[in-house]
């Protein structure tokens, strides 16, 4: 098993969060984690700072857009996202502003996983901003759904022909559930990725179709059946078994259908203490 750091990716519960601030993070500690990913951090990174540290937590790892128009969802919550990248002078000093290590692009758009060359592009411009970053002490990293895996080159999916042509020091947070839905035997493909995956989203669920497959329509969350860790499809243990060099597993939920999010964020948290990840 893997000794990465629980942590729980604040999107999951963004409803909660805009109601309460506080007392979500509060709960989340209340659960024994420690760690959260954070998300749209870029505007409000000191009064994030200010309320995780109120809660005993600490976020090294957060979303925000280096390369992306758009994160693709139809969600009120994202709808600054969705207005465009906010400049990654900007992201990179409110990532500093939380004590992050790793800001990570979460959303590259399917069209430009179509063509090669435009695979390689996207590359470049993350290992351009990986130089960035790294002159602020930072890291950067990707966060794949499945669009990444729709066109194969050669018999190689665009996702590692991207990955393969990162500069060394690129993290690539491995979303296990979206890897899944692409039809990825996903145990084979972390371990073809190696010491490069830095991060799991430790997502469970039900599979079903491909929405982010060429000529889909525009993803709906509420259609996925994503359930707490150790009740879907995915071997999660299994998966995080084959990623040892994983520094951060990170719970989450794109669409909980189950009731109160908060209670699915817990279920998970005690199936990973259980299984020793913590």
């Amino acid at each position: 098993m893997t000794s990465a750091a629980l942590s729980v990716q604040l999107y999951s519960v963004r409803d909660a969060l805009t109601s309460d601030l506080d007392g979500t993070l509060a709960a989340l500690a209340a659960m024994g984690l420690r760690e959260v990913e954070v998300f749209d951090f870029v505007d409000r990174a000191p009064e994030l700072a200010e309320a995780l540290s109120r809660a005993g937590l600490r976020a090294r790892t957060g979303h925000a857009s280096l390369l992306s128009e758009g994160l693709g969802f139809d969600d009120p919550a994202l709808a600054d996202a969705q207005a465009g990248p906010p400049g990654q002078d900007r992201v990179f000093t409110a990532a500093r502003t939380l004590g992050l290590e790793i800001v990570i692009d979460p959303f590259v758009a399917a069209d430009r996983w179509l063509d090669e060359d435009a695979v390689l592009a996207t590359a470049r411009r993350l290992n351009d901003a990986a130089g960035k970053a790294a002159d602020q002490g930072l890291r950067v990293g990707y966060h794949n759904h499945s669009q990444e895996f729709a066109v194969s080159f050669r018999g190689v999916s665009g996702y590692e022909v991207f990955a393969d042509a990162l500069r060394d020091d690129v993290a690539l947070e491995v979303d296990l559930y979206w890897a899944a839905t692409a039809r990825q035997d996903v145990a084979a493909l972390l371990g073809r990725l190696g010491e490069r995956v830095r991060a799991l989203h430790l997502k469970d669920g039900v599979i079903g179709d491909d929405p982010f497959r060429p000529g889909a329509a525009r993803m709906d969350p509420t259609r996925l059946d994503q359930r707490p860790a150790g009740r879907g499809d995915l071997p999660l243990l299994e998966y995080l078994a084959a990623a040892p060099s994983t520094e951060f597993g990170v719970i989450e939920f794109d669409h909980y259908a189950g009731g109160d999010v908060l209670d699915g964020v817990r279920d998970s948290v005690e199936y990973f203490h259980a299984n020793g990840l913590r």
